[in-house]
């Protein structure tokens, strides 16, 4: 028998973050508005309290307290070719389910020079559960992760021209995630078995970061503005828990802590896994061309070269039994990575703004590295969004996002095939002034 030392190391990956609208592994759902010009001029535009995120600088730029808050809907579909394994099985395909991600911010003006707020988002998480006899299911099963951000923010503005802003963030991760090992049979150690186990890693953490921005006013008509997320280290703990082995332990003497099964490995044991993730950089320029059109363009750095390998500690495992049990190493060799975006925002009316915008987003991943649990490659996104404001106090913002990415494969121990992935998503924000 083989431990799945990769799906057990894929699952402790996949619970420090991972992507929607953003590639690799973050989430890039947090407003409506930005999402409508494919969050092109999120650095340098502040519409909405949402700003707070997008750069905290940009809440010197609201006259009046405000509220703003919404959900992103995401609705993804992957489809699996060409596939191939040591093992049978079925590859539908369907493992994402339909998925809701909620935002919401508060800003308020402190005096003339002053603004403070809060905000509460996700950064970062995942959701995708393969099939019962999926063929790659000894390389991941089952991936449940979520991350959620507290921002208290401050921004001072110097002059007209020139805001700065600064926010600390507070982040909690918890996760679920699995796969299955075959319950295989060793001859020389008299170890009999058949069917297959589950592996499921269970872990939870609280680190902190922060956001910091800059925005200026070039003219009147030019606005430019620079964010950065600073990295988050995390140290999550939790446990593995080991279920399902039928395994026969034969020549070898019994030992009380391990049931028969995987063989000897059914239980509950201690993890903890040390995983830094990345910094990012955004910038984008805002230029109002006419009196009723504004044009975006952005571009995000992220340095996901930080992981490079992770390592998972397992504790209170007979090493006898599992040698390659008790630490989980492996080498990630993930790159840096650029996106970039247009788009731009057309008023109708006084009461209606349209907007439109298109980005392309590189993977940190390649087909020498990419895993079934993120199984990313570049992206094109296209969206569409509105606004609509039927008082000076309430606006409503919607937008719709089309993502399509270029196939990938997948090429992992017992496993191989091409990932082919696309999705839709509706992101809905409702923003009320004081």
């Amino acid at each position: 028998m083989k431990y799945s030392n990769k799906a057990v190391l894929a699952a402790a990956i996949a619970a420090a973050s991972t992507q929607v609208m953003a590639n690799g592994l973050a989430l890039n759902e947090q407003s409506a508005s930005s999402a409508g010009s494919a969050y092109a001029g999120r650095a340098s535009t502040a519409a909405n309290a949402s700003t707070l995120y997008g750069n905290p600088a940009g809440m010197s730029r609201l006259d009046r307290a405000e509220v703003s808050g919404g959900l992103a809907f995401i609705d993804a579909s992957t489809d699996i070719s060409d596939a191939q394994g040591a093992f049978p099985g079925t590859n539908d395909g369907d493992m994402v389910p339909f998925t809701a991600v909620p935002f919401g911010y508060y800003v308020t003006p402190l005096n003339e020079k002053w603004h403070a707020g809060i905000g509460l988002y996700a950064p970062f998480g995942v959701e995708s559960d393969y099939e019962n006899g999926w063929q790659g299911r000894y390389e991941g099963l089952k991936s449940m992760v979520q991350v959620v951000t507290i921002q208290p923010t401050l921004s001072y503005a110097f002059n007209d021209s020139f805001s700065i802003g600064f926010g600390p963030t507070i982040n909690h991760i918890d996760g679920e995630l699995t796969s299955n090992v075959p319950n295989g049979s060793i001859p020389p150690l008299g170890v009999t078995g058949s069917g297959d186990a589950e592996v499921a890693i269970e872990g939870d953490d609280v680190a902190y970061g922060y956001n910091l921005g800059v925005l200026f006013a070039v003219n009147d008509r030019l606005d430019w503005g620079l964010t950065y997320h600073s990295k988050t280290k995390f140290s999550l703990e939790g446990d593995t828990k080991v279920s399902g082995g039928n395994g026969t332990l034969g020549a070898l003497p019994p030992n009380p802590m391990f049931p028969a099964g995987t063989p000897g490995l059914n239980g509950k044991y201690d993890a903890e896994l040390d995983i830094t993730m990345p910094e990012s950089v955004d910038t984008s320029v805002s230029f109002q061309a006419t009196d009723d059109l504004d044009l975006y363009i952005g571009a995000t750095w992220t340095r996901w070269s930080r992981l490079e390998g992770i390592e998972v500690q397992n504790s209170g495992v007979n090493t006898a039994y599992a040698p390659d049990f008790g630490t989980i190493t492996e080498e990630l060799n993930w790159e840096d990575t650029w996106s970039f975006a247009v788009g731009g925002a057309y008023q109708l009316n006084p009461k209606w703004v349209i907007r439109a915008g298109y980005a392309s987003d590189e993977s940190p991943t390649s087909d020498a590295h990419r895993t079934v649990r993120i199984p990313v490659s570049d992206r094109d996104i296209y969206t569409l969004g509105a606004g609509w404001s039927p008082t000076a106090d309430l606006t409503f913002d919607a937008a719709y996002a089309y993502i399509n990415e270029e196939k990938g494969r997948v090429s992992q121990d017992s496993y191989s095939a091409d990932f082919e992935n696309s999705a839709h998503g509706l992101a809905l924000q409702a923003t009320y002034r004081f």
